[in-house]
């Protein structure tokens, strides 16, 4: 804006009725327009960055002595009078500044000080208000009339020395004397220059106590003079000043004795001529030591920039006191004129004028944006002048000034969000560009640290509002957080938790509150929307990524809180799983708002969502419900072990023919499952395959339990006897061993023993068993059907989850509830045939003669143990069991016959006997078709059938398929002799030891010569 002050021409516009928009390259029209916020700032006066005085001068004495300055150096100016005459009247309120023409005729006939006499007028747009955009007063000092003028006389413009007498609060006697002073030292010192005189020495020598209506007024006049005196020559020198300077010494005595008492300023006064010369030393000095023939009393750092700080504070309307007069352009060509007294160029000039237009919007209650926009502006010819201008003291006032700026913004914008709201948030943007110019111009042009970096290497605009953002945002959390409830909330977070408050309130008086942090990610996820929605796209004009750096920035405070929440949860709960889905919610929210900003960045926001480490709530939901998962499985494990060690597996106690302790396991499976899936939690179909893994090993470890001790067919099954010839009658003898003790004697297995002792595995408890693990069986098949429901009215499950069985059905249970059941069922069948019904099967079928020990006392007894196992067993399994007990019976019937012991012999017409019992047996089973199914019992007589055959078969035929197959299978043995075939257990027509038991058995002499004969076998024994 430098030209304007360098092109200025009185004969162009003073005012204009209309203000235009600031053309502002960043700036919305809506905020370019003059607006006046709902929510208005408390005025507030800064002190001045431009210097502190070290004398007592007040405002008041500053803004004297600048009027003083002013009005000395206007004086010596020419111009031509303007003619316009104002519509308007002067509206001056101030007692100590009575209009213009109240009795100071010397202000209007003064034919010497053409400069101060040429009326002011506004026939078109200030240049200054135009270029800034600044408004218009509501009533112009410039448009008064004299006092003198009534209703019907022609109204008069006022002067430029009245206007500025007016904006500079100066009372008119004061003006007056000024006035007549200065006309006398024109009169006294014709032809020299303004800057030649020491204008408060003039002063002093010119005003006596006959120019004051009041001695004390006249006194405090003239101390206020010498102190002025004392801090433009001795306190804030143009030139550094030796403390030992002679004239400094002298002048400050003077002063100091002036304070007693006034001294004699007559012009041949010794006082006064002591005084004059000292000060003239001093205002005459020079660098080389020469004497000046410029004076030098006001140009001194800081009190020249205060004395022009003044002069420029006048361009304000006295009356409104955020507008500039209309005539400010020949106030400012005025004031220019005082550049060479106080030592201001066109660079501290725009340093100043930016201070003071900032300072008047601050000072104003920061309504008036015209003001703030035309301070931004003006700070850009800041930057220019600081790229160019080293000067050292303008680096000092250029620094102070921005960084009281700066310090200024900063002190709202790193609380952004206590500053602003709907109703003045129209100022943020101004302050936002205000601090950032004053920060790039701090950083760029005065920093030491930029210069040796690359400046590719620093954005200075983008870092300031990253920084702006994460502070504020930080604030608003901090005031916001459920754990500092005594904090003075900001505008909106205030209105977020009065919500939250009454959302708790409510929430108190509902069943199941919610928790704290559960609302705070709810208002955290508003506060998000907000910044969206009102800041970020202000603050995008310098940062193109101001949402995700917010959103970053709230989800890292929340994140905070959460990893203090987590870390102190020990188990699953309502309220953990509330807080932690609400923080899944809201990290959701927050990375899709960071994506959203980031569309257009070369890395696609993947900077931001770095930022953003992930909260994994859905992970520690998942760690809290396999915690609550192994707590109850363990729970339900120890619950097993306990019942079964009460379960007695008794008919009586049972439920419908099993076991109590199933029925309970059962009912635990389903509330745990039930239980489950009423987790508030978003991964039911994920974690559901861990859960029915604990609960399958779970059923699975009952099986194992349930048939655990109850044996199995090896258990029952007797050893198989030595090979032996057997004679009727005859006692068993092995192959060169002794006789034994019993002439029908078996080898148990010690676990039968054991069961014999033990009531719990008996028939009927081992059919409860049986019911027991059938049950399961059956009622696991339910509960799977009844999870595809749980997960259907879940609201996670998706259609994927129902595509395949995985992790939804119970894969070892039912194995091990078959492989049990099957092996219970065996259990029972060799039981019976082999344990209970021994004694008339084993040691009773077939002993000594065939005809008189046939097989009816143990199908009689027989059919009274499957008319129990039919009446106890589950029907599903009845058949299975019947089955197992027929093959075992079976089994029984061939061991009796093949290796029932010495005691035991066939001839060859016993053969029929054999076939007429088995058919018997089979009939048993068969029960006149209501029995077992036909196919099922012949799928397991072959091995009968095919052997009977044998029994009539002639001695010679067998022998001659024994060498046979005896030769095919091991060959010969080394002294040609028939090998022994090994005992299999496993009895076949075609196999060598089949056959040779056969023999064994056979009661007749060719049998008994072909053993003697092959295997030295005695004829008798």
């Amino acid at each position: 804006m430098a030209h304007l002050f360098r092109d200025l021409s009185l004969g162009h516009s003073k005012r204009e009725t209309t203000t235009p928009p600031l053309k502002h390259s960043s700036m919305p029209t809506k905020l370019i327009t003059t607006t006046t916020a709902s929510t208005t700032f408390t005025p507030t006066h800064l002190p001045s960055p431009l210097g502190q005085l070290s004398s007592q001068l007040t405002d008041s004495d500053l803004r004297l002595i600048a009027y003083e300055i002013f009005v000395s150096v206007c004086r010596t100016s020419t111009g031509k009078p303007l003619t316009y005459h104002s519509s308007t009247t002067t509206n001056n309120n101030n007692s100590d500044s009575p209009g213009p023409g109240s009795g100071s005729s010397s202000v209007h006939h003064s034919p010497n000080s053409p400069g101060l006499q040429r009326s002011l007028t506004s026939t078109a747009a200030s240049k200054v208000k135009k270029a800034f955009g600044l408004k218009s007063p509501r009533k112009s000092p410039g448009s008064g009339s004299s006092n003198g003028s009534g209703p019907g006389k022609p109204k008069r413009p006022l002067t430029v020395g009245e206007l500025m007498r007016t904006q500079m609060k100066v009372s008119d006697s004061m003006d007056s004397r000024v006035r007549r002073a200065l006309l006398r030292i024109a009169a006294g010192q014709v032809g020299r220059r303004i800057e030649s005189v020491v204008v408060p020495l003039e002063l002093l020598q010119q005003l006596k106590l006959s120019d004051f209506t009041d001695p004390q007024e006249y006194d405090e006049w003239q101390k206020r003079t010498l102190r002025v005196l004392e801090a433009g020559l001795v306190l804030h020198p143009h030139m550094p000043l030796d403390k030992s300077n002679s004239s400094a010494q002298r002048l400050r005595q003077i002063i100091h004795g002036a304070l007693e008492r006034p001294i004699e300023t007559g012009r041949n006064n010794e006082s006064m001529q002591v005084l004059r010369s000292a000060v003239m030393a001093l205002a005459s000095r020079s660098p080389e030591g020469s004497i000046y023939e410029t004076c030098h009393w006001a140009d001194g750092f800081p009190l020249n920039l205060r004395l022009y700080e003044m002069l420029l504070e006048a361009c304000f309307d006295a009356n409104d006191e955020t507008s500039i007069v209309d005539e400010v352009d020949e106030l400012m060509e005025h004031i220019k004129k005082t550049w060479g007294i106080l030592g201001i160029n066109q660079v501290f000039h725009n340093i100043c004028f930016t201070w003071v237009l900032f300072h008047r919007f601050v000072s104003t209650g920061q309504v008036e944006m015209d003001l703030l926009y035309a301070a931004d502006g003006q700070l850009a010819e800041v930057a220019k002048d600081a790229k160019t201008t080293k000067d050292q003291e303008y680096s000092k006032v250029l620094s102070s000034t921005l960084s009281s700026i700066l310090g200024w913004a900063e002190k709202r914008l790193l609380a952004y969000h206590d500053t602003f709201d709907g109703g003045n948030i129209d100022s943020m943007q101004g302050i936002v560009s205000l601090g950032v110019s004053a920060a790039k111009i701090l950083v760029e042009d005065i920093s030491n640290e930029y210069r040796r970096k690359r400046k590719s290497e620093v954005d200075v605009a983008r870092s300031r509002i990253d920084t702006y953002i994460r502070s504020s945002l930080r604030t608003a959390f901090a005031q916001a957080s459920p754990y500092d409830p005594h904090l003075i909330f900001v505008p909106f977070i205030k209105r977020l938790m009065e919500k939250a408050d009454s959302s708790r309130r409510a929430s108190k008086n509902q069943p199941n509150p919610l928790p704290v942090l559960a609302i705070l990610a709810k208002d955290v996820g508003e506060l998000a929307i907000n910044e969206k929605e009102v800041f970020s796209p202000i603050l995008k004009i310098w940062h193109p990524f101001a949402a995700g750096v917010a959103v970053a920035t709230l989800h890292a405070c929340y994140g905070n809180e959460l990893k203090q929440f987590i870390s102190g949860i020990t188990e699953l709960t309502p309220d953990a799983v509330q807080v932690l889905r609400a923080a899944d919610k809201l990290e959701k929210d927050l990375v899709q708002i960071a994506v959203e900003d980031s569309v257009d960045s070369d890395d696609g926001g993947k900077a931001i969502i770095r930022e953003m480490p992930p909260y994994e709530a859905e992970a520690a939901i998942a760690n809290l419900v396999k915690g609550w998962m192994k707590t109850r499985l363990d729970r339900l494990k120890e619950w097993v072990d306990r019942n079964l060690q009460q379960e007695v597996w008794n008919p009586p106690a049972s439920q419908e023919g099993y076991a109590p302790s199933a029925v309970e396991v059962l009912r635990t499976l389903d509330e745990t499952l039930v239980a489950f899936f009423q987790l508030p939690i978003p991964m039911h179909p994920a974690l559901l395959p861990d859960l029915m893994t604990g609960l399958d090993k779970c059923v699975q470890y009952y099986v194992a339990k349930a048939k655990s001790g109850c044996g199995s067919r090896s258990t029952f099954i007797p050893t198989m006897p030595a090979l032996t010839r057997c004679t009727t009658g005859s006692k068993f003898q092995g192959f060169g061993k002794k006789k034994e003790k019993s002439p029908n004697s078996q080898k148990r297995n010690p676990q039968v023993a054991t069961m014999n002792g033990d009531n719990s595995f008996g028939i009927s408890q081992l059919c409860v068993r049986i019911n027991t693990l059938q049950r399961i069986r059956t009622e696991l098949e339910v509960l799977e059907k009844r999870i595809i429901t749980y997960l259907r009215n879940s609201e996670s499950a998706h259609a994927e989850d129902f595509s395949n069985g995985l992790g939804k059905k119970f894969e070892l249970s039912p194995v091990a509830c078959v492989e049990g059941i099957q092996q219970l069922c065996e259990a029972v069948a060799y039981r019976i045939v082999f344990h209970d019904l021994s004694p008339v099967l084993w040691d009773g079928l077939y002993i000594g003669e065939p005809s008189s020990s046939r097989i009816d006392p143990f199908i009689a007894e027989l059919e009274k143990n499957l008319l129990i196992i039919s009446d106890s067993v589950h029907e599903r399994v009845r058949t299975r069991i019947l089955a197992d007990i027929m093959k075992a019976s079976f089994d029984g019937f061939l061991l009796v016959v093949l290796a029932g012991g010495p005691s035991r012999a066939f001839s060859r017409q016993d053969s029929q006997i054999l076939e007429e019992d088995f058919r018997s047996l089979k009939d048993l089973f068969w029960a006149n078709g209501d029995g077992l199914p036909t196919e099922l019992i012949d799928k397991f007589s072959p091995m009968v059938t095919g052997l009977l055959p044998l029994f009539r078969t002639d001695t010679e035929s067998i022998i001659e398929r024994y060498r046979r197959v005896t030769l095919e299978t091991y060959g010969s043995s080394t002294r040609s002799r028939l090998p022994l075939p090994p005992t299999s257990g496993q009895w076949n027509p075609t196999e060598p030891n089949t056959l040779l038991r056969v023999l064994c058995y056979r009661n007749d002499e060719t049998a008994t010569k072909f053993l003697k004969k092959t295997y030295n076998l005695p004829k008798k024994l």
